[in-house]
């Protein structure tokens, strides 16, 4: 006979590293807090590469009839483009159409090339929703995962990703110990003397950067102090970089900041400033040096304590393709903790634009106030706000960044181009939030399926199928099941290019002489930023939906290993899809282990999207668990 003994864990488990910075921990926390989003909810599943289309969606000629059009610098009031293989053939107003090719006809309808977002952190999952928005390409500013990056590029190279986004990287940042980069917790490299610039700058282009993003922030711009790289430093990343034909793009929040990044050569600046009205020093030390800006008006007015994004879940164009997490992030706002006046931003890239400074359309999603796709129509938007024509917006969307990163054949709509085409109702050059009022999305000449979100309100009651008892599963019939929700599924990292494996099955011998228990067995392995194998319970009636659980204080289950620690890791709406995790130890004995909700921290049981049951350290583990249920 078994002997129940009760263990009670009272301490949440630690998942991020702690920094000396509140404010900054919490600003920049919530960029990581987004990342876990893109792939928390797709746990269940390992991503495969998006399947290239075979058919004659890519072989036959289709042609956009009577369309005004938006080629990337000009407008045509009226012509047709016909494209076919991928690449556009053809752009007049007296095209011969071939016999059984595809027409649709455009008017009343504008044709933009696909928008570059220039300033993201693309994440798994992201890119397809960008794709949604009508963003054929991203150019990721900072990423941890250069082995996914290089997967996501090859499948580009091959032609294998017709359903999402393009993406260009920058793989990991440039930043000093304890700099803007290193706060998420991840291990990442870091640069601390000007004589590591070549060394540093060639690890990453061996990673596969396609240009060299430069932290330079000192936490002024936050009000707080951080580590940043010297003057020094930041000049030899920027010849290390230029030396083997890359760009070296800024990030600087301030204008003293800004300044001393132009003095010391980037090619260009990844945000605009709030903190002080620049003068003709500013945009001539720009124009001296060519460079660019990529302004992220979205995120600097968030900032500065306004949800940038609020607009966009309240348009009826968007919001019914907003998922709920998308939702809940754009009505949010970063308290300001500084002297940013968003005015300030505003009037900069008024006098940039003015002085013909060539201005990029970027979001800096998915931080606070942001979503990967649907936020570049706030960025037009503001960018027109600022004094930029809406045609010169658009620009600042297309043709202008293709041309900066050499991008050669996108951001404009001529024959031998790309076929990534957004289609749109209405004139987005007179009116820039008609680029809002999307038709069609192509991504090299496919179009792409724009399915409604599919949107559970927050606080859905579930329903118990056994009572009020809130068992979840004792698997005394012998099967994988569960008493409510969408049951179980196995959950590794290997959609974050990591190794990981696991396989989850009923075995014979349960706690407490029962007559089964679910076994998790796998292998923890090293290789991606988070590692994790084990068995997932999803209580909603979909994975990832949430529930209410809140008339439940306690989650409770027994468990038996061979002495190691394991992981439980919850996940709510609430906290933004941050698992909210605790170890255990389990050996060859069954114990039971009570846990209470609140000492995740603060859970209520309100919003629960996830249960997850891991393995935590290095290597081979078996874990069984049985009676599992909340209380």
């Amino acid at each position: 006979m078994q002997t129940k003994r009760i263990l009670n864990l009272t301490s949440p488990g630690k998942f991020l590293e702690s920094t000396t910075h509140p404010r900054i921990r919490t600003l920049k926390l919530r960029l990581f807090c987004l990342f876990l989003i893109c792939f928390v909810a797709k746990l269940g599943w390992t991503q495969e590469p998006i399947p290239k289309e075979k058919d004659d969606k890519t072989e036959r000629v289709t042609v956009i009839r009577d369309v005004r059009i938006f080629d990337g610098t000009k407008v045509i009031p009226k012509a047709s483009v016909a494209f076919s293989k991928g690449l556009i053939t053809a752009v007049g107003t007296d095209l011969k159409i071939p016999q059984g090719a595809e027409i649709i006809e455009g008017s009343g309808q504008t044709l933009l090339p696909g928008f570059i977002d220039s300033h993201v952190h693309a994440f798994p999952g992201a890119l397809e929703r960008t794709l949604l928005f009508g963003v054929t390409t991203e150019l990721d500013m900072g990423a941890f995962y250069p082995q996914v990056i290089s997967q996501w590029h090859e499948q580009q190279k091959q032609g294998d990703a017709y359903g999402r986004a393009d993406i260009f990287s920058a793989g990991f940042m440039t930043t000093a110990p304890g700099g803007h980069g290193t706060e998420y917790g991840v291990k990442v490299p870091t640069i601390s003397s000007p004589e590591e610039a070549q060394d540093f700058v060639d690890a990453r282009i061996a990673e596969g950067s396609d240009y060299i993003k430069i932290i330079y922030d000192d936490g002024t711009g936050w009000g707080q102090k951080i580590n940043t790289i010297s003057w020094e430093t930041m000049k030899a990343v920027v010849e290390a970089a230029h030396q083997r034909g890359k760009l070296a793009v800024a990030h600087a929040v301030t204008l003293h900041e800004a300044m001393d990044a132009l003095n010391a050569g980037v090619n260009g600046l990844a945000h605009i400033f709030a903190d002080e009205t620049p003068d003709k020093n500013f945009t001539k030390a720009v124009l001296k040096r060519r460079a660019f800006i990529i302004p992220t008006l979205t995120i600097l007015e968030t900032m500065c304590g306004v949800p940038s994004g609020s607009s966009l879940v309240q348009d009826s164009r968007l919001a019914p393709f907003l998922s709920q997490e998308e939702e809940s992030n754009l009505i949010r706002a970063i308290p300001q903790g500084s002297k940013n006046d968003f005015n300030i931003a505003l009037k900069a890239v008024r006098l940039l634009k003015e002085a013909g400074v060539p201005l990029l359309a970027g979001t800096d999603s998915p931080n606070p106030g942001t979503t990967h796709g649907a936020s570049i129509h706030r960025e037009l938007e503001l960018l027109v706000k600022a004094g930029l024509k809406p045609t010169e917006a658009l620009a600042a969307a297309t043709s202008v960044p293709a041309k900066i990163f050499s991008l050669k054949n996108r951001g404009n709509i001529a024959p031998g181009f790309r076929a990534d085409l957004l289609l749109v109702r209405g004139d987005p050059t007179s009116d820039i939030t008609a680029t809002r009022d999307i038709i069609t999305v192509w991504k090299a000449g496919v179009p792409f399926v724009r399915p409604l979100a599919e949107k559970t309100a927050a606080g859905a009651k579930i329903t118990v199928s056994e009572g009020e008892s809130g068992l979840v599963s004792n698997f005394d019939d012998g099967k994988l099941s569960s008493l409510f929700g969408c049951g179980w599924q196995v959950s590794t990292d290997q959609m974050m290019g990591g190794k990981s494996t696991a396989e989850i099955k009923v075995v014979e011998g349960g706690a407490e002489g029962s007559p089964y228990a679910l076994q998790v067995k796998g292998n923890i392995s090293p290789g991606a930023m988070y590692r994790w194998a084990g068995a997932m319970f999803f209580p909603g009636s979909a994975p990832m939906a949430p529930v209410d659980l809140s008339r439940f204080k306690q989650i409770v289950f027994w468990a038996k290993g061979v002495g190691k620690n394991y992981g439980i890791m919850l996940y709510a709406q609430k906290f933004g899809y941050i698992p909210l995790r605790k170890s255990f130890f389990a050996g060859p004995e069954w114990k039971q282990y009570i846990l209470a909700l609140a000492d995740f921290s603060q859970f209520d049981g309100n919003g629960l999207t996830g249960v997850l049951f891991t393995g935590i350290e290095e290597g081979s583990f078996t874990l069984l668990i049985d009676n599992i249920e909340f209380r």
